[in-house]
C-alpha cells in the first residue's frame, strides 16, 4: 500500500512541478482568498486537479483534503493532504521559492510525505520508519556546536497576523540566533531542517495541508518534533505550536521559546 502510494505521489509531484515551471512568471490569473491577504492562481487549481486525478483513480475510497477544493467527503482511515503550491504568494510575485506537498495519513498520523521543489528539481521523500531522502540520497538533521549562532526557521499561520505573543516571540528568536528565516513556503523550511541547512524550526499556530509532510520529514531525518510544552506531537491539531531540531538542542530551543513568550506577559 505505502509503496504504491509513494510511486503515485512521486509521479503526481513531478507532473505538477512541470506545470509550475512552465507557467512560472507567466501567471494569467491571481485572486485573493480569505481575509488575510492570501492569494490563489490558476496554477494552484491546475496542479490540484492533476494530483486529485491520480489519487482518486488509484485509491477511490480514500479521504482527501486539498488546499483549494477542501474535503472530498469520504470517510476513511487513510487521508491524503494536498498543498498543490506551497508558497503561492512567492510564486505570484515571481519568487522561485515554492513546492508541491503530498502527504498520506493513516489514523491521523503521517506515514508518507513527498515534497517537490520544481525550480531546483529536488524531490524530498519520507516514509514512516524508512528515513528521509533528497533525490534518493539520505538526509539528516544536523547537530551544531554553536546552536545560539544557528539559523532558525519561523512559520506562522495566516490568522496569526500581528498577535502580540507571536510578535514578541519572533523578535526574541531573531535577537537570540544568528538568523531567523521566513520563507512563506513552510514545507521547504521543514526540508531544509531535514537536510541540515536549518538548525531548528519554531511554528506558531500554523495548521494546514503542508504541515504533516514536514513533521514526518523532520522525524525521519532524526529530528525531534515537540509542542511548546515539550510533549510529542500526536495526531492532528487545529492550533499547533511546535519546535523541531536535533535532539541535543531541544532544551535550548524550548528555553528560548519560553523566554520569548514570557517577555509578553
Amino acid at each position: 500500500m505505502i509503496h504504491a502510494a509513494k510511486e503515485l505521489a512521486l509521479t503526481a509531484a513531478r507532473q505538477a512541478g512541470q506545470i509550475a515551471r512552465e507557467r512560472f512568471d507567466r501567471i494569467e490569473q491571481i485572486n485573493t482568498k480569505g481575509s488575510f491577504g492570501d492569494v490563489v492562481t490558476e496554477v494552484d487549481h491546475l496542479i490540484e486537479e492533476l494530483i486529485l486525478y491520480h489519487i482518486q483513480n488509484a485509491f477511490p475510497s480514500h479521504q482527501i483534503h486539498s488546499e483549494e477544493i477542501g474535503d472530498n467527503g469520504k470517510s476513511s482511515e487513510w487521508l491524503w493532504l494536498i498543498d498543490p503550491l506551497d508558497g503561492t504568494n512567492n510564486y505570484a510575485i515571481g519568487l522561485p521559492v515554492f513546492a508541491i506537498s503530498i502527504t498520506l495519513m493513516f489514523q491521523k498520523e503521517p506515514v508518507l510525505g513527498v515534497v517537490y521543489e520544481p525550480m531546483t528539481d529536488r524531490m524530498f521523500v519520507s516514509s514512516l520508519l524508512d528515513g528521509a531522502y533528497c533525490n534518493d540520497k539520505k538526509i539528516q538533521v544536523k547537530k551544531t556546536m554553536n546552536f545560539n549562532k544557528g539559523n532558525i526557521g519561523w512559520i506562522q499561520g495566516h490568522k496569526v497576523q500581528n498577535d502580540s505573543r507571536a510578535l514578541y516571540l519572533r523578535q526574541h528568536i531573531d535577537k537570540t540566533f544568528k538568523r531567523m528565516l521566513r520563507l512563506w513556503a513552510p514545507t521547504l523550511q521543514w526540508c531544509m531542517l531535514a537536510k541540515g541547512d536549518l538548525d531548528g524550526i519554531v511554528l506558531y499556530n500554523s495548521e494546514g495541508d503542508d504541515l504533516y509532510s514536514g513533521i514526518l520529514m523532520a522525524r525521519e531525518a532524526g529530528g525531534v518534533v515537540l509542542d511548546f510544552e515539550g510533549n510529542s506531537i500526536v495526531g492532528m491539531s487545529e492550533e499547533p505550536y511546535i519546535i523541531a531540531c536535533y535532539p541535543d538542542h531541544v532544551e535550548q530551543l524550548l528555553s528560548v521559546v519560553h523566554e520569548g513568550l514570557r517577555s509578553n506577559s
